[in-house]
């Protein structure tokens, strides 16, 4: 008979109805619930045991978006970071599974702490047509790390993604579902998140009639509807087959 320890997966309902008690999100339990690890900090303390003096996440959002930028973010985690408990962000996931206000409440938490810091980098529809969105994201991470990486401390990056970013003169490493997995890639997500959310409803102000308030930019019924009504406007990405399909009716 096999024996062994039985690993523990907290349950954590995805689709549920948030509200706040002590300046914390709790969760409802409507059915259904999933089975789901909460990112983990394993791999960030790995490396500081190895001697580095700083980890550095990297997420971008808003690849799949017909309008809008994609946003990356690069969080610096320190060592003392990681030395404490930090209560607030404990429920902190990829911020595709939080709600709104989850997202918010987790960013505000972040920005009080002093023991990190980040940078945001945008990648507009202009660069986007031209380059490609991959090469477009790409580049937006290497800039966001070039500008708050500190060159004289070793650091190691780890990215969402199955590839390593090119022409980075960091060590690092990739990691597939990593906004799911580890904590300060989730982390990176969730600031992205909120910091292009935040630009696309001030977008919505600009540009009405598109609902980007409502989708973000994403390719709901809605949005292509408005977008067969109105034709795409200047921060449509015209390379996407949707967008230029309708720029020719």
């Amino acid at each position: 008979m096999a024996t062994g320890r039985t690993r523990l997966t907290r349950v954590i309902p995805v689709d549920c109805r948030a509200t706040r008690i002590d300046d914390a999100p709790t969760f409802h339990h409507p059915p259904p619930f999933i089975c789901m690890r909460l990112p983990s900090k394993t791999i960030e303390r790995k490396f500081f045991e190895q001697g580095y003096h700083t980890v550095i996440g990297v997420d971008e959002v808003g690849m799949g978006s017909l309008a809008g930028p994609v946003v990356v973010c690069a969080i610096v985690f320190t060592r003392p970071f990681y030395q404490k408990t930090h209560r607030k962000l404990h429920w902190l996931r990829d911020s595709k599974l939080l709600l709104p206000e989850q997202r918010e409440f987790f960013f505000d938490q972040l920005m009080q702490e002093k023991d990190i810091k980040f940078q945001v980098s945008f990648c507009y529809p202009k660069t986007i047509d031209s380059l490609n969105i991959y090469q477009a994201a790409r580049q937006a991470m290497r800039r966001a790390i070039g500008k708050v990486n500190n060159p004289y401390n070793k650091s190691f990056v780890l990215v969402d993604g199955n590839t390593k970013i090119k022409k980075l003169n960091l060590e690092q490493q990739a990691i597939v579902k990593g906004d799911r997995k580890v904590f300060a890639i989730a982390c990176a997500s969730v600031i992205a998140k909120v910091f292009r959310d935040r630009m696309m409803t001030r977008y919505a102000r600009k540009f009405p009639g598109y609902g980007f308030e409502r989708h973000k930019g994403y390719s709901t019924k809605f949005h292509k509807a408005q977008l067969a009504m109105l034709g795409p406007c200047v921060i449509h990405r015209h390379s996407f087959s949707p967008v230029r399909n309708f720029a020719k009716i």
